[in-house]
């Protein structure tokens, strides 16, 4: 079933490590907290320097969709992160230190727990016209989205319940996960 989320229907919520707040977009199973989901999609506002929260047996892709960027140090390893819209993979349950470039920024996390998915999420940021299957996300990141009847306006998404051409004025996260029982919202 295509379903419409709306980036007005989110509410902010207080981080892990209560370190900032972040807008759930959509999670499996529906209802799962921060420690029980089996996948997680969400855009993550930071404010200030400093530590990321730890997800034992969880990968996360993080693309910054606002602001300057990060200098991410993550297990020991430096990370710059100051392009927008390029998605960036790591570890969520290993140290992660963040200081901010120039400013607060706003992340799209997409994070799932090891073995409670069929396999890695794909994440990409596109413009123009793509076709898409079932069993995908869209979040209109800039710009407008139109897909499956619908037009979406900057972080309102849409989750594909079968085959639709996206047209994407501006940019638009894609997230697509392999045909499984895993990811289904409906």
């Amino acid at each position: 079933m295509t379903r419409l989320l709306p980036a007005s229907a989110r509410t902010a919520v207080p981080w892990k490590n209560g370190g900032g707040v972040t807008r759930e977009i959509a999670a499996r199973p529906e209802g799962s907290g921060m420690d029980d989901f089996a996948w997680r999609v969400s855009l993550a506002e930071v404010g200030a320097d400093g530590p990321f929260s730890a997800f034992p047996d969880v990968d996360r892709t993080l693309t910054v969709v606002e602001g300057a960027g990060m200098d991410l140090t993550v297990d020991g390893t430096r990370q710059l992160v100051d392009t927008r819209y390029v998605p960036r993979d790591f570890r969520g349950d290993v140290p992660t230190d963040c200081r901010l470039l120039d400013g607060p920024v706003v992340n799209l996390n997409v994070m799932w727990r090891r073995g409670a998915v069929a396999a890695a999420p794909t994440v990409a940021v596109v413009r123009g016209r793509l076709p898409l299957r079932p069993d995908t996300l869209v979040v209109a990141l800039d710009g407008t989205a139109e897909l499956a009847g619908a037009t979406l306006g900057p972080y309102d998404a849409l989750w594909l319940g079968e085959e639709a051409v996206l047209h994407a004025r501006g940019r638009a996260a894609v997230i697509g996960w392999s045909p499984s029982a895993d990811a289904p919202l409906a």
